[in-house]
C-alpha cells in the first residue's frame, strides 16, 4: 500500500472510531457516503477495528464494544508486536528495577528477557508476572489488586499504591489508543490510574504501541506527552506516519 493509501486508511479508522465512541454504532452506507469510498472499503475497515477489539460487526454496520479479552488481544497484530518487542529488549537493563504493564504487547517483551544479573521487574499483569517466573537474574514483583478479567490487568487501590512503591529506571507501557493532542488513553479509568502511578516513580517512560493505535482515542487519558520520553512502534523510525510525534518524544 502507498503512503497516501496508509494515511487515507488511518483517516477513515479515526473517523469510524470517533463515530463509535460518540454514537455507539456506525452504518456502512453512512460511512461510505461521508468518507467517499466504497462500502467494501468500509467493511475492511470494520474488520480491522473488530480485530483491535473496539467494534463488533453487525448487519449493515458495527457497534462499539468494551475491551477485548487479554487472550484475544494477544493474538491480534502478532507480527507488529514481535517487532516492537525486538526493539525494546535492547532497552532492558541487566540490573536495577523496571516496570512492565499488563499489555499483550509487553508480554512479548517479558518472555524475551534474558542475560540479566539482578533485575527487579514490577508489573500489574498476571500473565506477565507468570512469564517472568524462573528467569535467571530476574525478580518478578506483582502489584496485587483486583483482576480485571477483560484486560488481564490488576487494578484498584491496592494496585495503585503498590505501583508507586518502587523507584524504577525505566517503565514500559502500552495503550489502547494514542492521540496527538491528549496522548495515550485506556478503555477504563482504573487502568489509566495504575499506569500514572507507575510513571510517577520511573526515570524514563517508554510507550510501546503498534501503529494501528495511532491517531485514535479511547476513554480514559493515562498521561500527558510531557510524561513520556519515547514511543516505539513496529514502523521504521523514519516512517512519515510518525512525523507529527517527533516534536513530542523520541522515536524508535
Amino acid at each position: 500500500m502507498s503512503l497516501s493509501g496508509n494515511l487515507a486508511t488511518e483517516h477513515r479508522l479515526v473517523w469510524i472510531r470517533e463515530r463509535l465512541d460518540n454514537r455507539g454504532q456506525v452504518r456502512i452506507a453512512d460511512a461510505a457516503s461521508h468518507l467517499d469510498v466504497s462500502e467494501m472499503t468500509i467493511r475492511r475497515d470494520l474488520q480491522e477495528l473488530e480485530a483491535q477489539g473496539v467494534a463488533r460487526r453487525v448487519r449493515g454496520g458495527a457497534v462499539a464494544v468494551g475491551p477485548l479479552a487479554f487472550a484475544d488481544r494477544h493474538k491480534t497484530r502478532a507480527r507488529a508486536k514481535a517487532k516492537i518487542a525486538a526493539k525494546l529488549i535492547e532497552m532492558v537493563p541487566s540490573t536495577g528495577a523496571v516496570g512492565i504493564d499488563a499489555s499483550s504487547t509487553l508480554l512479548r517483551l517479558a518472555t524475551s528477557i534474558e542475560n540479566t544479573r539482578d533485575l527487579i521487574v514490577l508489573t500489574n499483569g498476571w500473565e506477565t508476572f507468570h512469564a517472568l517466573q524462573g528467569k535467571a537474574g530476574v525478580t518478578p514483583m506483582l502489584t496485587g489488586g483486583q483482576l480485571d478479567s477483560r484486560t488481564g490487568s490488576l487494578v484498584g487501590p491496592i494496585a495503585y499504591r503498590a505501583a508507586g512503591s518502587l523507584l524504577m529506571s525505566r517503565l514500559f507501557i502500552s495503550a489502547a489508543a494514542v492521540d496527538l493532542e491528549f496522548g495515550p488513553s485506556e478503555p477504563c479509568l482504573e487502568e489509566a490510574e495504575v499506569k500514572r502511578a507507575l510513571a510517577g516513580v520511573s526515570s524514563e517512560v517508554v510507550l510501546a504501541v503498534d501503529s494501528s493505535k495511532l491517531a485514535a482515542r479511547s476513554v480514559a487519558r493515562s498521561m500527558p506527552w510531557e510524561d513520556i520520553d519515547m514511543i516505539v512502534t513496529e514502523l521504521d523510525a523514519a516512517d512519515p506516519r510518525l512525523d507529527e510525534y517527533r516534536d513530542l518524544v523520541d522515536i524508535r
